[in-house]
């Protein structure tokens, strides 16, 4: 298996606001979400004149993860692995974890995650639609079918017991939707058509608003002024609950030198 390992550092361009600029947390918060909304505003520009308009709705999504996200954390467009030498569907926003992870692949330009290192993979689309839901709902499930591995954790207090493998979060990201209204029924039925595997916990349309599937498997439909960056804490809240990734077995991955080893 012809791959390179990625070296670059993480890098994670961040977006700053001076106190003094601003009356109160209100108004601190309105200066975040106006430059969130500019950049979205800006690719729904484009897209009527962008060839690809896969690319640009991705591009929006990736960029505002990566400025916005804490540093711990990255998104890239990825295919995800696991030890075992099986691969998801390519993934428009893999978020993963860029502390703990031991290694990056990148095979013909396109990054490969690790399975144990992702926190949530998203597909990014023009418009939302029933087919776009369904078409999310299989190429999430590729990525929690992949095998992970939970070693021991070695500390200044002993050993602790391996992390419990965590809910890979899945999501449908949009610019705009194909149904009036956005946030109906017409939505809430398509999330619902799911297998445990496929279920899309959280999404956002930025034109109209954001949505989320609770612990009763119930979505609350949410439709706002300020979409993106409500989705944005809510993906960040989630984050923060699923804590760290589990301590990959790389032994398991070093099975991958002896496969090649014999074919050559």
């Amino acid at each position: 298996m012809a791959l390179l390992r990625h070296l670059d550092p993480p890098v994670c361009q961040k977006t700053y606001f001076r106190v003094d600029q601003f009356k109160g947390g209100g108004s601190l918060l309105a200066g975040l979400h106006d430059e969130i909304q500019g950049k979205l505003a800006a690719a729904r520009q484009l897209l009527g004149h962008s060839v690809d308009k896969g690319d640009a709705s991705e591009g929006a999504w990736l960029e505002l993860l990566s400025t916005y996200l804490p540093a711990r954390y990255k998104a890239d467009k990825a295919h995800v692995v696991d030890s075992e030498g099986n691969f998801s569907h390519q993934m428009d926003v893999v978020v993963y974890d860029r502390q703990y992870s031991p290694f990056i692949f990148v095979m013909k330009g396109t990054k490969v995650i690790p399975a144990e290192s992702v926190y949530a993979a998203f597909e990014a689309k023009q418009s939302l639609n029933a087919d776009q839901v369904a078409y999310a709902h299989k190429k999430i499930a590729s990525v929690r079918a992949l095998h992970r591995t939970s070693l021991p954790v070695p500390h200044v207090g002993g050993i602790a017991a391996p992390k419990p493998l965590h809910h890979i979060l899945g999501g449908l990201l949009t610019l705009e939707s194909d149904w009036k209204p956005a946030m109906g029924e017409a939505l809430r039925d398509a999330l619902a058509r799911s297998s445990t595997t496929e279920q899309i916990d959280l999404g956002c349309v930025a034109a109209h608003g954001h949505y989320s599937r609770d612990s009763d498997g119930v979505y609350k439909l949410t439709s706002e002024g300020k979409p993106a960056t409500a989705f944005l804490f809510e993906l960040i809240a989630r984050l923060q609950a699923l804590a760290t990734v589990p301590m990959v077995d790389i032994r398991a991955y070093s099975r991958w030198l002896n496969s090649d080893q014999q074919k050559s």
